[in-house]
């Protein structure tokens, strides 16, 4: 599935009170408008990778991903499928209706009840021509429901695929499949947050996509969507960490949180799409000079990093 990552997220809240504190470590930011945190403090997506060994096919890998231009957060007041552009997350509880969804990639999505409704923002909105990712957390069991290419159709909901995670757990979707992402992962904890920004506090990879890839993924990628035979182009599930060296200049605090952890935590390749392109949630303050700073960012500046070290377990996001 070739995919244009057209990303931007907006937090929704039902009005559905009470979430679970405990579910959220201490160092990281819950999901707004719960006590869900974006997967164990051992994830995957928390690891430090910045002592870690650049990969050997670094530079083969930056030779086919346009490094000739800066970052582009794919989010924010600009332009797009709104004003305010993004991934949309929607908030709902556990008392919420659940549909069946039917599923164009049906082998590889997870056929459970989904908690849509007209309450469900849809990235782009309802008539975008875009992915139209649908992402959607259930507050009283911090479970996570996304879609790709969402629609309805008379009274029924369509998607192209389907995933849902336990927010508390490292376990990985069977390999080889797809989930709403061509990399098979999930796309909320690669999401720049409104209020993690804001709280300077960034402790997580950030998603991103480039146009060519190889027919290859990396652990913890279950799956890919590439149009190249060769290992010399990026795979998906590849890390990306911006050089130490690199250093912002005049940039506000919120884009030196970001640019932390771009250093820290890195860059994960999860989709096909505009190179370069990071994604966030859409949110209504967003501000123009965080978006201004953030493409200052040279692509030149990253390097490829090996993980492989990381890994517990094949089917676990868990690491060392």
């Amino acid at each position: 599935m070739l995919r244009r990552a057209l990303a931007a997220v907006l937090v929704v809240s039902t009005g559905v009170a009470g979430a679970a504190a405990l579910h959220s470590p201490a160092d990281a930011r819950p999901v707004a408008g719960t006590g869900c945190s974006t997967f164990p403090k051992d994830s995957w997506w928390r690891a430090d990778v910045s002592d870690l060994p650049v990969h050997a096919r670094s530079r083969a890998w930056l030779s086919h991903m346009s490094t000739d231009r800066d970052l582009h957060p794919d989010f924010g007041p600009s332009y797009g499928d709104g004003p305010d552009y993004g991934i949309p997350v929607t908030v709902v509880g556990g008392g919420h209706p659940k549909v069946d969804v039917k599923f164009d990639y049906a082998d590889e999505s997870d056929h459970v009840g989904y908690p849509f409704g007209d309450d469900t923002r849809i990235e782009g909105g309802r008539d975008s021509s875009g992915d139209k990712h649908a992402v959607v957390v259930d507050q009283s069991t911090c479970r996570l429901y996304e879609t790709w290419n969402t629609r309805v159709t008379g009274n029924r909901w369509v998607a192209g695929s389907g995933a849902t995670w336990k927010l508390t757990s490292n376990k990985l979707r069977p390999d080889t499949w797809t989930s709403a992402d061509a990399a098979g992962l999930p796309i909320l904890p690669g999401l720049l947050r409104h209020n993690e920004v804001k709280a300077r506090r960034v402790n997580h990879a950030i998603r991103f996509t480039t146009d060519v890839t190889s027919r290859h993924h990396l652990w913890p990628a279950r799956h890919d969507a590439g149009s190249q035979d060769s290992r010399d182009y990026p795979p998906m599930g590849a890390r990306f960490r911006l050089r130490s060296s690199w250093q912002p200049a005049g940039l506000g605090a919120g884009a030196k949180a970001v640019v932390k952890a771009m250093k820290t935590y890195g860059l994960v390749l999860a989709d096909n799409g505009s190179p370069w392109y990071f994604q966030g949630e859409q949110h209504k303050k967003w501000s123009d000079r965080l978006i201004s700073d953030l493409k200052q960012i040279p692509a030149s500046a990253f390097v490829a990093v090996d993980t492989s070290s990381l890994k517990v377990s094949r089917d676990s996001a868990q690491v060392r």
